[in-house]
């Protein structure tokens, strides 16, 4: 439990998704931990690179798997089970440490096309989300998520993500990396002039709405 506790503190680097119809995932553009597990799903991950590694691979061996065996895509939901199972396995066996790192699991359903947003932590617990952030500064992310979040899609989303991320970001948008995922395009990363061009529009916003706020107001006679 000490080594649980430890590593999720430990756990330094910072991304966030929300959940609609799109997906969006953030980090350091300097650390690219944005991955496919397969067509429909995708792994953003917080925490040691190798553990990451192991789990990815173990993780789209699992996928390929279960599709040539039961001839079927797995589900969001079970790659998440079979995630967390490995990491509450290494909790749990002498001689081995647990995995350094916590996940978001995001896709969408093979059958339905509906989408799922899960977190799994180092000790092999995990949860399902709307919107969702991990790693360092994640608790003010989630403050603002949970304040401002709502059922939206399209550009106002990948906004919505962007001013989330930037509420801890000092360099504005040149650290900033963000994956969008579709039904109809998998995951695409976004380029950085389109992510530049979307921090232009909300540092604008702001500078429109402090505007406001300082000018004087007037009453009808």
């Amino acid at each position: 439990m000490h080594q649980i506790l430890e590593f999720l503190d430990s756990l330094h680097f910072q991304y966030s998704s929300l959940n609609s119809t799109h997906f969006r995932l953030l980090s350091l553009r300097s650390v690219r931990k944005i991955v496919n597990l397969d067509d429909h799903i995708a792994l953003a991950c917080a925490g040691l690179k190798a553990d990451a590694r192991v789990l990815i691979n173990r993780a789209r061996i699992e996928c390929q798997s279960h599709k040539l065996t039961i001839e079927d895509p797995v589900t969001v939901e079970y790659i998440t089970r079979y995630i967390a199972g490995l990491q509450q396995k290494y909790t749990q066996s002498g001689g081995v440490r647990p995995f350094g790192l916590s996940t978001l699991i995001i896709g969408f359903d093979p059958h339905t096309g509906t989408p799922s947003l899960y977190q799994t932590d180092p000790s092999g617990t995990f949860s399902a989300w709307k919107a969702n952030a991990t790693g360092r500064n994640s608790n003010s992310i989630r403050e603002f998520l949970e304040k401002n979040y709502k059922e939206t899609s399209g550009q106002e989303t990948v906004k919505l993500a962007i001013r989330a991320l930037l509420e801890v970001v000092e360099s504005g948008g040149k650290n900033i990396e963000v994956a969008v995922m579709t039904k109809e395009h998998g995951l695409q990363q976004l380029e950085e002039a389109e992510i530049d061009t979307i921090v232009a529009d909300i540092e604008a916003e702001k500078a429109a709405a402090e505007a406001a706020k300082k000018a004087p107001s007037t009453r009808e006679a």
